[in-house]
């Protein structure tokens, strides 16, 4: 395989590593926006900042990593990118912006009124925020993107954008309630873990019949990515999707929270990872090839050692933290804790 070869591989890797982790940040603050008001959302939206809070920030280094990628490793993709697409992208990333203000300042601030905008604009940028990033990558893969096209409403309000944006979302919602199962169950919260299992179990129902509709539209909308993903290792992809999401549905059911976890994360992994082979060995189809977007060959391998020395350095922090955050080892400190003189924090309180 070719250094551009690798590097593209490198980046659907974390594509999906981003749409996994961070997915399950804005699938949680999507349940934040439909929890209620504020007597009946008080304990879901608890449990939601109780699961948010170690990991969200850390969750956005897979965007980053991204973005350097694509950059430094095609530069045209990256110019085609934001030259046809720059309003959906730029829409996300504002509620990136929007979404992590909320989540930051809406805990600490004391008045109602200021902690039900903060609220809102954290609840309601999970929202838009996946769904840009979905239509984008719908207007991607429909073919109405190529080098030198300029930016107009049909590269990301077309069919197979709105699609693919609410099949984000429903990615997300899906992702966000299964985790959100679990940390209920972790913390022996009972109401929460059925509050948030029918919500698992309706959300897969919802992006079951997204990805019906979604066949649809592609068929005719997006004829090469259709063509891929229903046929050869596109096709054993999207099965596997499949067998994911039925088994997180039974596990759900079993009560094996952390073992659904695990195939909530399969699904959607294999989604992304049977939308990046559909489209082999275009990066944007059919107009731009892996081969024709790299860049200099002495760029990619520079570029892959770069990778290769933030796997070792980065990775196995995050993999701890990820540990550490399933498993609920990280608590976040309490107002008391914060007024403890700093001695006295490292000593748990007597009973």
């Amino acid at each position: 395989m070719s250094a551009g070869g690798l590097v593209a591989l490198v980046l659907l890797i974390v594509v999906a590593a981003y749409s996994c982790a961070g997915g399950v940040d804005y699938g949680a603050g999507f349940w934040d926006l439909v929890a209620g008001g504020a007597v009946r959302g008080e304990r879901p939206r608890w449990l939601i900042d109780h699961s948010m809070e170690p990991v969200w920030e850390a969750n956005n280094v897979w965007l980053i990593f991204i973005m350097v990628i694509s950059w430094t490793g095609f530069p045209v993709f990256f110019q085609t990118l934001f030259t046809a697409l720059w309003l959906p992208l730029a829409l996300a990333a504002v509620g990136l912006v929007l979404r992590g203000a909320g989540f930051a300042l809406r805990k600490p601030t004391r008045r109602l009124a200021e902690r039900r905008v903060y609220g809102a604009a954290f609840a309601v940028a999970s929202l838009l925020t996946p769904f840009f990033l979905g239509a984008a990558v719908g207007g991607l893969a429909s073919g109405r993107v190529a080098p030198g096209t300029q930016a107009s409403a049909d590269t990301w309000a077309n069919p197979s954008s709105i699609v693919a944006g609410l099949l984000t979302v429903a990615a997300t919602a899906f992702l966000g309630s299964v985790f959100l199962t679990a940390d209920a169950h972790g913390l022996a919260a009972v109401d929460l873990v059925g509050y948030f299992r029918r919500r698992a179990w309706a959300s897969l129902v919802v992006l079951a019949v997204l990805a019906l509709a979604g066949a649809v539209v592609t068929r005719d909308d997006a004829p090469y990515v259709y063509g891929g993903l229903t046929s050869g290792a596109g096709l054993v992809l999207v099965l596997a999707a499949v067998v994911g999401a039925l088994g997180t549905a039974w596990l759900l059911a079993r009560g094996a929270f952390g073992w659904a976890r695990v195939t909530a994360v399969v699904c959607v992994a294999a989604v992304v990872f049977g939308w990046g082979i559909a489209q082999r060995p275009y990066l944007v189809p059919t107009s731009l090839t892996v081969a024709q977007a790299a860049g200099a060959p002495t760029t990619l391998r520079w570029l892959l050692l770069v990778i290769v020395v933030a796997v070792v350095v980065v990775g196995p922090a995050l993999v701890l933290l990820y540990r550490l955050d399933t498993r609920g080892r990280l608590e976040a400190l309490s107002d008391t804790d914060l007024r403890r003189p700093a001695a006295a924090r490292d000593t748990p309180p007597t009973v």
